[in-house]
């Protein structure tokens, strides 16, 4: 589907803002997230920790893929950045969890939550056509 099917001229949200048009949102979010976060650490490991050049090749293949994915967003491109931010702020938190070890504390897991209350509101909150 193309991202003028969700949006007015203006890059507001539609009032057909379906279920499944949020759902396909929070799933591009995730996407977009993994690509970005994934791509930068396997050029971290090229770079800083002297690993092969392909991780660094395929890193930055992945930062590409990042940079596709937002345009399939129901959205104009400032609300979509803006609202990644918040996604990129709990997926980085999850990301050194699961390769880092480090588990979010209590005031990571309030500012995440903050951040995805963020998101809902940019992304998802009624607006007029």
């Amino acid at each position: 589907m193309e991202p003028t099917q969700f949006t007015g001229a203006t890059g507001t949200a539609a009032a057909g803002m379906t279920a499944a048009v949020v759902a396909r949102s929070i799933a591009l979010f995730a996407m977009a997230g993994l690509m970005e976060i994934g791509g930068g650490y396997l050029v971290w490991l090229w770079l800083r920790e002297g690993r092969a050049v392909g991780l660094g090749v395929f890193g930055g293949l992945l930062l590409f893929l990042y940079g596709v994915i937002p345009t399939l967003q129901p959205a104009q491109f400032g609300r979509v950045y803006a609202a990644y931010g918040g996604v990129f702020v709990v997926l980085s938190l999850l990301w050194g969890w699961w390769m880092d070890g480090y588990r979010p504390d209590i005031p990571d897991i309030i500012g995440g939550s903050l951040c995805l209350t963020g998101v809902a509101l940019i992304m998802f909150w009624p607006r007029g056509v």
